[in-house]
């Protein structure tokens, strides 16, 4: 079965982020990461679980799953026919603050 990809704007809104931040020493480089994660985001439409589940690392209930692309996590859910992608965020950041808070202000 392939998958339908959703993108949250907030993911798409940490790909500009993250570009403009490399395109300030290499804009090249920018534009190739911005590539990367697309790719591997598109490769979640034939292979969903592809990435690791987030529980299984944190040791804790929740849905997501994540993607390494570099130094930054590709953050997505498998809902139904679809797969949805929340954020991208460095993995150096306290990611799990991010995707915890976001996550309780929408319910």
């Amino acid at each position: 079965m392939k998958y339908k990809i959703r993108i949250n704007p907030m993911a798409i809104a940490d790909v500009q982020e993250i570009k403009t931040y490399i395109a300030e020493d290499n804009p090249e480089a920018a534009i190739q990461m911005g590539a990367v994660i697309y790719s591997k985001i598109e490769n979640l439409a034939d292979f969903p679980e592809m990435g690791v589940s987030l529980g299984a690392k944190i040791n804790l209930k929740t849905d997501y799953r994540f993607l390494v692309c570099g130094a930054y996590l590709v953050f997505y859910k498998i809902e139904g026919e679809f797969v949805s992608v929340y954020r991208i965020l460095n993995g150096a950041r306290d990611y799990l603050t991010v995707l915890f808070s976001e996550e309780s202000s929408e319910n």
